[in-house]
Protein backbone atom coordinates (compact mmCIF):
# COMPACT_ATOMS: atom_id res chain seq x y z
CA UNK A 1 0.00 0.00 0.00
CA UNK A 2 1.30 3.69 -0.81
CA UNK A 3 2.39 5.63 2.35
CA UNK A 4 0.46 8.69 1.86
CA UNK A 5 2.14 12.40 1.98
CA UNK A 6 2.34 14.36 4.89
CA UNK A 7 1.88 17.70 3.67
CA UNK A 8 4.02 20.31 6.33
CA UNK A 9 3.19 24.23 6.69
CA UNK A 10 6.59 26.23 6.48
CA UNK A 11 6.18 26.79 10.05
CA UNK A 12 7.14 23.14 10.62
CA UNK A 13 9.82 23.13 7.65
CA UNK A 14 11.61 25.87 9.28
CA UNK A 15 11.26 24.32 13.03
CA UNK A 16 13.07 21.35 11.40
CA UNK A 17 15.58 23.49 10.19
CA UNK A 18 16.39 25.75 12.27
CA UNK A 19 16.80 22.72 15.48
CA UNK A 20 17.60 23.33 18.23
CA UNK A 21 19.76 26.72 17.22
CA UNK A 22 18.99 29.04 19.61
CA UNK A 23 20.37 32.19 17.90
CA UNK A 24 19.02 31.12 14.75
CA UNK A 25 15.86 30.60 16.62
CA UNK A 26 15.79 34.11 17.50
CA UNK A 27 16.73 35.74 14.09
CA UNK A 28 13.84 33.80 12.09
CA UNK A 29 11.57 34.82 15.28
CA UNK A 30 12.10 38.26 14.89
CA UNK A 31 11.99 38.85 10.85
CA UNK A 32 8.95 36.69 11.40
CA UNK A 33 7.96 39.46 13.30
CA UNK A 34 8.66 41.99 11.47
CA UNK A 35 6.78 40.75 8.04
CA UNK A 36 3.64 40.06 9.99
CA UNK A 37 3.86 43.40 11.29
CA UNK A 38 4.40 45.20 8.17
CA UNK A 39 1.76 43.43 6.68
CA UNK A 40 -0.69 44.05 9.44
CA UNK A 41 0.25 47.42 8.10
CA UNK A 42 -0.57 47.16 4.74
CA UNK A 43 -3.52 45.46 4.70
CA UNK A 44 -5.19 47.68 7.27
CA UNK A 45 -4.34 50.63 4.68
CA UNK A 46 -6.06 48.98 2.04
CA UNK A 47 -9.43 47.88 4.07
CA UNK A 48 -9.25 51.78 4.59
CA UNK A 49 -9.13 52.34 1.11
CA UNK A 50 -5.76 54.54 1.61
CA UNK A 51 -2.93 55.06 -0.24
CA UNK A 52 0.58 54.92 1.25
CA UNK A 53 0.93 59.08 0.84
CA UNK A 54 -2.82 59.12 2.26
CA UNK A 55 -1.51 57.51 5.36
CA UNK A 56 1.48 59.50 5.67
CA UNK A 57 -0.11 62.26 5.69
CA UNK A 58 -2.70 61.48 8.27
CA UNK A 59 -0.12 60.43 10.69
CA UNK A 60 2.16 63.40 9.55
CA UNK A 61 5.00 61.22 7.62
CA UNK A 62 6.04 60.55 4.30
CA UNK A 63 4.73 58.09 1.93
CA UNK A 64 8.22 56.82 1.41
CA UNK A 65 8.27 56.11 5.67
CA UNK A 66 5.00 54.83 4.98
CA UNK A 67 6.55 52.22 2.34
CA UNK A 68 9.69 51.23 4.61
CA UNK A 69 6.49 50.03 7.32
CA UNK A 70 5.21 47.69 4.76
CA UNK A 71 8.04 46.60 3.98
CA UNK A 72 9.36 43.01 5.39
CA UNK A 73 12.69 43.68 5.77
CA UNK A 74 12.15 46.94 8.04
CA UNK A 75 13.09 46.47 11.87
CA UNK A 76 12.61 50.13 13.30
CA UNK A 77 8.84 49.69 13.76
CA UNK A 78 7.76 51.44 16.84
CA UNK A 79 5.15 51.29 18.97
CA UNK A 80 4.18 54.56 19.18
CA UNK A 81 4.34 54.34 14.81
CA UNK A 82 1.79 51.85 15.32
CA UNK A 83 -0.09 53.67 17.82
CA UNK A 84 -0.72 56.36 15.25
CA UNK A 85 -1.61 54.31 12.35
CA UNK A 86 -4.50 52.28 14.71
CA UNK A 87 -5.49 55.90 15.37
CA UNK A 88 -5.45 57.34 11.85
CA UNK A 89 -7.48 54.23 10.46
CA UNK A 90 -9.87 54.13 12.93
CA UNK A 91 -8.29 50.19 14.43
CA UNK A 92 -7.40 49.37 17.93
CA UNK A 93 -3.62 47.80 18.18
CA UNK A 94 -3.60 44.64 19.99
CA UNK A 95 -0.38 43.05 21.53
CA UNK A 96 -0.19 39.70 22.54
CA UNK A 97 2.81 37.65 24.09
CA UNK A 98 1.84 34.10 23.13
CA UNK A 99 4.12 31.00 24.37
CA UNK A 100 5.68 28.97 21.71
CA UNK A 101 4.14 25.06 20.84
CA UNK A 102 5.39 22.90 23.41
CA UNK A 103 7.65 25.55 25.77
CA UNK A 104 6.50 26.01 29.31
CA UNK A 105 5.58 29.40 30.15
CA UNK A 106 6.48 31.07 32.80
Amino acid sequence: MARKKRRRSAVDITDRMIGSDADLRRAVDEEVANLRVAMLIAKARERAGLTQKELAELIGTTQSAIARLESADYEGHSLSTLVRIAVALDNRLEIRLVPRKGRRSA
